[in-house]
């Protein structure tokens, strides 16, 4: 990518000017922009109440206290978070969301959700899952992306994630040491139970294996990013994490965590850390002894999938090809947001399944159109991360926010492979990353902008 494309992504426009012959790139700049810029609010009520919403999102705090439910905090923190990006982005008489693609292709998507409705297989569910799910996720996308414009706040929401992360982490392999698992079925085999037993995001093995694997980029960078007792506390996030994944037996999980591995190879490798690549693969060589009994097993039956005695391998196979043929019958309007398990069901007789399959999903739910507009959305986002991390590889002050695009990077390569075995369409995992790729283009805009104008201010 060229470097007039990374300013592009950035959202800045540039000219060339030379000093002792060597070329640089100087932001062009009106007056009003520079002040803008220069200026840097105090603390923000909508980045608190957004990191709050975060908290409660991953924790899930009300399951653990049920009074909590009555004062519904997840909706105050997020109705607080918005209401206060609209106030303080208009007394500041800046714009309320930053001009960006992504948002405008979320936006699509839901509003071809919204067109589809009238002629989905059951509208009130359509309009159910559509407010329910898809809308609170596509808001907390839209935050993560119009709140977090510096690099300050980026750490901050990576602290939270990682930190979040310690018990999800803890909790699984808590169960797994206490024997509070879950039946399969099968005699002998057990799954662990998930963080909050059944509610929430990670409140089965599968979904906590996947949201792990999502934070566990961010705390990777976070190793290298910090120094002393704080780097201490992401080593142990990510001990934990890699624990907790394995320990949840789910074979999603282990794919995922292998793409991550793979894609952080060629980070090293692309940043020229033949060491750390070396070093890398040698600790995963350490791995194998220490996996749980049955474990190899399981992984097993991912390419004999006749051999999972749980019979889960093999219809998840079957529904795999269901809904393929779905897509084919309604390739245009699909079937409604939310509505692939009434198709399947109709299809394959009542086993009350959806498939297992993002990307299906959004087929069978929302018709070609719809899938291809996510798959841009995260093609997107992910050049969007590649376009920073290059961007702020120019000046070695940007070192953390450049550290912070590759961790989203692999975060949205682990999504990729994680949506192939999760219905998870709707749900906040995608957005939230998405939203921090988002987030990195607006730090971009206004970290890297403000260099030039701190040296000529001084």
């Amino acid at each position: 990518m060229t470097v007039s494309a990374l300013d592009a992504a950035c959202g800045t426009h540039t000219e060339p000017s030379r000093r002792g012959g060597v070329s640089w790139w100087r932001p062009l700049l009106t007056r009003t922009q520079t002040a803008a810029i220069v200026t840097t609010p105090g603390i923000s009520v909508a980045f608190l109440a957004l990191i709050a919403f975060t908290v409660i999102l991953l924790l899930s705090p009300q399951a653990w206290v049920p009074s909590l439910k009555i004062v519904r905090i997840a909706f105050l923190a997020a109705g607080i978070a918005m209401a206060g990006q609209v106030v303080e982005q208009t007394i500041r008489r800046r714009p309320i969301t930053p001009p960006s693609p992504e948002i405008g292709i979320a936006l699509a998507l839901v509003c071809w959700a919204v067109l589809t409705i009238p002629l989905s297989s059951w509208p009130g569910g359509s309009v159910r899952v559509l407010i329910d799910q898809y809308l609170k996720a596509v808001a907390f996308f839209w935050l993560l992306g119009s709140v977090i414009t510096s690099t300050g706040r980026l750490r901050v929401m990576a602290w939270t994630l990682v930190l979040c992360a310690i018990p999800l982490a803890a909790t699984g392999i808590g169960n797994y040491l206490s024997g509070e698992h879950l039946s399969t079925g099968v005699r002998g085999f057990y799954r662990i139970a998930g963080y909050t037993g059944g509610a929430g995001l990670t409140g089965n093995p599968n979904d906590l294996a996947l949201m792990l694997n999502l934070i566990l980029p961010i705390a990777g960078v976070l190793v290298f990013m910090t120094r002393g007792v704080s780097r201490a506390v992401a080593v142990a996030a990510v001990l934990l994490s890699l624990a907790a994944i394995v320990l949840t037996f789910s074979r999603a999980g282990f794919l995922t965590l292998a793409a991550s591995f793979v894609m952080l190879l060629a980070v090293l490798a692309r940043r020229k850390a033949p060491g750390a690549a070396v070093g890398l693969l040698l600790l995963v060589l350490c791995v194998p002894p220490l996996l749980p009994a049955g474990y190899i097993a399981r992984l097993g039956t991912i390419a004999n999938i006749e051999a999972d005695a749980t019979g889960s391998a093999q219809g998840r196979w079957q529904d795999t090809k269901v809904a393929v043929g779905l897509v084919a019958k309604n390739p245009i309007i699909g079937v409604g947001i939310g509505q692939d398990m009434l198709a399947m069901n109709e299809e394959r007789g009542a086993t009350w399944r959806q498939v297992h399959n993002a990307y299906l999903q959004y087929g069978v739910d929302l018709g070609i159109p719809g899938l291809l507009l996510f798959v841009w959305l995260h093609a997107l986002c992910f050049l969007t991360a590649r376009a920073v991390e290059k961007r702020a590889a120019d000046n070695p002050a940007h070192r953390d926010l450049g550290l912070l695009a590759v961790g989203v990077q692999v975060s949205l390569v682990a999504f990729a492979v994680a949506a192939m075995f999760h219905p998870i369409a709707y749900q906040f995992y995608f957005f939230t990353i998405a939203g921090l790729a988002v987030a990195l283009k607006n730090t971009c805009r206004a970290d890297i902008v403000q260099m030039p104008i701190a040296r000529s201010v001084s």
